[in-house]
């Protein structure tokens, strides 16, 4: 039997003899299928290749996980670093003992969670190399899950990780959509791991708001506001992506402005300028 990795995504899928006939995730509106149809490999495979992973520190207690040459949609995952154990978030779709070392060294992970089923990646072989540890998947997106295992926790609403760790659950780009809160990051100012819950732009100071990023679909500007409220909720300064952009300071409000210029380009305001 095999563990099946999709090639657009990365996302795992269950160990059985022949491939799915497409993986679900990428037919998903939010997603997309290679024109010349659906793509697997496995990690045997990958491995085949000369590829290297790199934990990189990117503010004390916050480590970036990356992937060269990318596996699927090549997100960095981010491990956060407490005095009770480690959160392992946005997993790649990609590992190796190297890697598997070098986060151990870090320390205990706790747990896993992806901020949405995008980002799944390689989690249950993940949870795996470390242990056996939970792999937290929200219960609004649990349907998801490619590769089930004893290891998936589901949870909804708000879950601490640990101490001044918590996860919680804001919707839009997925229902089950969620942020990581570290209260101790930005030198104990907050820091909000967002994967693309909220998407940091290129420019450092705005924030994306949408249902679909490669196939530019927005969300409505009811629910980019409301995502803004939800996170004005929690204290933080800087605010992380799943692809290495950020949000270096003042991020809650960057959050807020950005959804009011959202909300009112979708409502039409600014359509004299187009």
């Amino acid at each position: 039997m095999t563990v099946w990795i999709c090639r657009t995504c990365a996302v795992e899928h269950a160990d059985t003899a022949e491939p799915p006939e497409v993986c679900a995730i990428c037919a998903d509106e939010r997603q997309w299928v290679p024109a010349e149809g659906q793509q697997w490999t496995t990690m045997a495979e990958l491995r085949t290749a000369d590829r290297k992973m790199a934990v990189e520190e990117v503010e004390p207690g916050l480590f970036g996980i990356t992937v060269a040459p990318r596996v699927g949609i090549g997100q960095r995952a981010l491990l956060v670093r407490t005095g009770a154990g480690n959160l392992l978030w946005d997993p790649t779709g990609y590992l190796d003992d190297d890697g598997v070392r070098r986060v151990r060294e870090l320390g205990r992970v706790l747990a896993i969670a992806a901020s949405h089923p995008h980002m799944f990646g390689a989690q249950v072989e993940w949870s795996r190399a470390l242990g056996g540890v939970p792999v937290l998947v929200n219960a609004a997106d649990a349907r998801w899950v490619a590769r089930p295992d004893g290891a998936i926790e589901p949870w909804s609403g708000t879950h601490e990780v640990a101490p001044g760790l918590t996860l919680h659950q804001l919707g839009g780009h997925f229902p089950g959509s969620a942020v990581a809160l570290w209260a101790d990051g930005a030198d104990g100012a907050g820091v909000v791991l967002s994967g693309d819950t909220v998407f940091p732009n290129p420019d450092r100071k705005s924030v994306g708001f949408m249902r679909s990023y490669p196939n530019l679909v927005p969300l409505s500007g009811a629910v980019a506001g409301r995502l803004a409220r939800d996170l004005e909720a929690l204290a933080f300064d800087r605010l992380y992506g799943n692809f290495g952009g950020v949000v270096p300071s003042d991020a809650r409000a960057v959050v807020r402005r950005s959804a009011d210029r959202h909300a009112a380009w979708v409502r039409g305001d600014h359509d004299d300028e187009t």
